[in-house]
């Protein structure tokens, strides 16, 4: 790792630790989504979640954070994640499309009824 790498982690980190300090002052320790409650060494799982996904975006009044568990944490990115593979996916089409595959389209026929 380069020396400027190095510099652009540490200046992120610092950020980064600003912003969750902040964050833990201005919200009670309760996951926005499962309303878990967390304390003591546990509060580290207690992550400070963008809403606009822009982690470059801190206001200091915080309406851009949330604080989510681990868990939820990671299920909200891979939730917009799987969104903007979808929007890729369809382009030219600014509503989703409906899902063509029946799981159980064909038991009949298998099953041998008609």
């Amino acid at each position: 790792m380069s020396k400027v790498d190095e510099l652009i982690a540490a200046n992120r980190r610092e950020r980064e630790e600003s912003y969750r300090r902040l964050a833990l002052k201005l919200y009670p320790h309760v996951c926005g989504r499962c309303a878990r409650e967390f304390s003591g060494k546990r509060l580290s799982e207690l992550t400070v979640h963008h809403r606009d996904h822009n982690h470059d975006n801190n206001p200091a009044d915080g309406s851009n954070w949330e604080l989510l568990c681990l868990y939820c944490h990671d299920n909200e990115h891979a939730r917009y994640t799987d969104q903007q593979y979808y929007r890729e996916a369809t382009p030219g089409s600014d509503k989703p499309a409906t899902a063509t595959y029946k799981a159980l389209g064909d038991l009949a026929r298998l099953l041998g009824k008609s």
